[in-house]
Formats: structure tokens, C-alpha cells, sequence
């Protein structure tokens, strides 16, 4: 491959890192919010209160919660330290990226990917249980 062929092709796997890690950054805004409503639905009066172990079931979703947020604020930090890199190859131009740089992406992704099945499996698991646990509706709603 001549030289000014593989400049481009590293400048587009160089994009297509960055397009990537601009998602995983938009994606882990939006579980923001997600944690912050589930945070407020816990801390809410809308659960039978008679419900066996509700307050113990309720503690340990709330500390499996605030774990998950820590974890989600370090890798968001550590995206936007990547997204920053690859943008600043990108602005330079240059040849694009070397194979540790694309191993570093790959150990990003995976982090995220198991960031984001860890959120969504604890996610399912507390609607789940608030869901049978909910307090009736009013007859007028």
C-alpha cells in the first residue's frame, strides 16, 4: 500500500473511532438521566408499603445504583480523555492511529459494552420489582 493510501485509510479508521466514541459518550449522558430517575423512584412514596423486605430490597438497589453511577462517571471521564486524543489526530492529520492505540480503543469499547449490559441487566432488574410492588391506581386514572 503507497504511503498517501495508508494515511487515509488510518485517517478513516481514526473517524470512525471517534464517531464511535462520541455514542458511547451520548449514550452514557442519557443513562445519566435514566440513574437520576431511578434514584428519584426509590426515594419515592409510590410502593405498597406493606411489601415484605422493601426497605432492605430498596438500600441495595440504591447502593448498587450509586456504584454503577461511580463507574459510569470513570469511564465517561476516560471516553472524553480518548475523544479528545482521537480529535486532536484528527485536527493533525497525520497518519491516523498505531495498533496499541487501536488496542487501547478496543479495551474502551469493552468496557463500555460491559458498563452498558451491567446498567441495563440492574435497570431491568429494579422495574421489574418495582413494578409488582406499586402502589394501586386511583379509580379515576
Amino acid at each position: 500500500m503507497n504511503p498517501d493510501a495508508k494515511n487515509q485509510q488510518g485517517i478513516k479508521v481514526t473517524q470512525e473511532f471517534h464517531a464511535a466514541t462520541k455514542n458511547w459518550i451520548s449514550s452514557l449522558q442519557f443513562i445519566e438521566d435514566e440513574l437520576r430517575f431511578i434514584e428519584n423512584l426509590m426515594c419515592s412514596y409510590v410502593f405498597e408499603p406493606d411489601t415484605p423486605n422493601l426497605f432492605e430490597r430498596l438500600q441495595d438497589y440504591k447502593e448498587r445504583v450509586q456504584k454503577i453511577g461511580i463507574r459510569m462517571k470513570e469511564i465517561a471521564e476516560a471516553l472524553l480523555d480518548h475523544e479528545n486524543e482521537l480529535s486532536g489526530l484528527l485536527e493533525s492529520r497525520k497518519e491516523g492511529i498505531d495498533d496499541g492505540y487501536a488496542s487501547r480503543h478496543g479495551e474502551f469499547q469493552a468496557a463500555y459494552l460491559l458498563f452498558q449490559q451491567d446498567f441495563q441487566w440492574l435497570k431491568s432488574e429494579i422495574f421489574n420489582y418495582a413494578g409488582g410492588i406499586l402502589r394501586k391506581r386511583r379509580p379515576d386514572c
